[in-house]
């Protein structure tokens, strides 16, 4: 039987350097000047007539996207989503703009740390052959700062978004200013075997007393969730620490919080670490290891993204049938759990040489048709709101739309800091492997995250 790889989008990736500069980095050709405002210079009017014409080319399909002869010829830097939906997407919006421009998909790494750092060298080299970048949710500040990206003037921005989720243009958005459309979001939630859990825990502590009872009658029992030392395992932290109630950093990403929640997320770790519920390989496991395990029946649990439901129904049918859906765990008992937030956005390149008919390409790659199909294919929540009501689109293949939808509205994101990378590696670093996370070692993540903000101290 051959499985098809799919892949867990939005939000992962494995050790980075830091490679992306705040504002002025070496390369850049931007010579350190600060970040764009919202403020009617010459700029944001020039950007205003290009996301303006942009539209026009999406509603009328006529002239040329490109201000010259034929078609713009687009490259859209984007992973390579193994259900084709992308690829699809690209090419029906080709058709459909009538000869303003072609999409082709220059790809990317499948790992977002990989997609990151060779964004990054191209956009540091102004490298003029990019034009449409699909961006990880947590780029958006780090791009913006660096200036390698187009922001979106406010009225465009109002009719690219019409309709999508708040929380999702929230990840595209830097400094009060959007510079990347949502083009999918993500969310886990928790995974289970209907067969061997008839009541689905609420709590991280049930989660865990279910896993221990089924050890005791031979069953299949681990939770499997990231552990291994990458972003995965810092999503983890940052889900049970907003689950506990607090936050990694202040709003405006200036400050370390971690406060008392951060310790509960701790000792979560701890409490799963050292229980028959985890797998003896949970230190090295990513999204797909999870995906992998469940599948071949060992686990009970699987703490994932949507993508997991139609691998599942292609590589074990049987399997499929029994799995049951619920929120993540949270870590106080009445309370809602809050799941960190992931998915890519579609930012416009500061270096394109055809940011009008990219402009009108985004608005098309993002509707409802492209959306649907992204969901249904490859397992990548929408980002439009209407459709998670939709029962023709939850009954076309998206049966758990109504949980992702709950997750989402309670979802938490990422500590918004033009220096993530640098923040996540230190979190990652100091709390693995998981059975050897303790309080300890929170104290020294304290001063760890704080260099990283400042800029000090930064693992290569």
């Amino acid at each position: 039987m051959r499985v098809r790889q799919f892949g867990p989008p939005g939000g992962f990736r494995g050790r980075r350097r830091h490679l992306g500069p705040r504002s002025g980095a070496a390369g850049s050709g931007r010579g350190g000047r600060p970040p764009r405002r919202n403020s009617l210079s010459t700029a944001s009017l020039l950007g205003a007539l290009v996301f303006a014409a942009g539209a026009a080319l999406a509603g009328c399909g006529s002239g040329h996207g490109g201000g010259g002869h034929g078609p713009a010829a687009l490259t859209w830097y984007v992973y390579n989503e193994s259900s084709g939906s992308f690829a699809k997407a690209a090419a029906d919006c080709s058709a459909a703009s009538h000869g303003q421009y072609t999409i082709g998909i220059n790809v990317l790494p499948n790992d977002s740390d990989g997609q990151r750092q060779q964004l990054v060298r191209r956009l540091a080299a102004g490298d003029s052959s990019m034009d449409i970048l699909a961006l990880d949710v947590t780029w958006t500040a780090e791009f913006a700062e660096a200036r390698w990206i187009e922001p979106v003037p406010a009225t465009d921005a109002k009719r690219m978004t019409a309709g999508m989720l708040p929380v999702s243009v929230q990840t595209g958005t830097w400094d009060n200013q959007l510079y990347a459309v949502p083009l999918n979001t993500n969310a886990q939630l928790l995974w289970y075997r209907k067969d061997l859990v008839p009541r689905p825990p609420k709590t991280w502590d049930e989660m865990l007393a279910d896993a221990r009872q089924l050890a005791t009658e031979n069953k299949p029992h681990y939770v499997e969730v990231q552990g291994a030392q990458y972003e995965g395992y810092t999503v983890l932290f940052n889900s049970l620490v907003a689950s506990a109630g607090g936050q990694i950093l202040t709003k405006d990403g200036t400050e370390v919080v971690l406060g008392p929640p951060a310790d509960k997320a701790v000792e979560a770790i701890r409490a799963l670490a050292h229980s028959p519920a985890a797998d003896p390989s949970w230190s090295n496991q990513r999204e797909d290891d999870n995906r992998l395990a469940f599948e071949t029946g060992s686990a009970a649990f699987q703490l994932n993204y949507p993508f997991i439901y139609p691998s599942a129904k292609q590589n074990n049918p049987r399997l499929a049938e029994q799995i049951g859906w619920t929120q993540w765990p949270t870590l106080v008992p009445g309370q809602h759990s809050h799941s960190t937030i992931g998915g890519y956005n579609l930012a416009i390149s500061a270096y394109s040489r055809h940011k009008t008919a990219a402009a009108a390409a985004i608005t098309c790659l993002t509707n409802r048709d492209n959306q649907i199909r992204d969901a249904i294919d490859g397992g990548l929540p929408p980002t439009i709101g209407a459709l998670y009501t939709d029962q023709k689109f939850i009954a076309a293949g998206y049966p758990f739309a109504p949980a992702i939808y709950e997750a989402l509205q309670n979802a938490s994101v990422r500590p918004r800091t033009p220096a993530y990378q640098s923040v996540s590696l230190q979190i990652a670093h100091t709390l693995s492997p998981p059975s050897s996370a303790s309080l300890g070692r929170l104290a020294a993540l304290r001063g760890a995250i704080s260099d990283a903000i400042e800029s000090k101290g930064l693992v290569p």
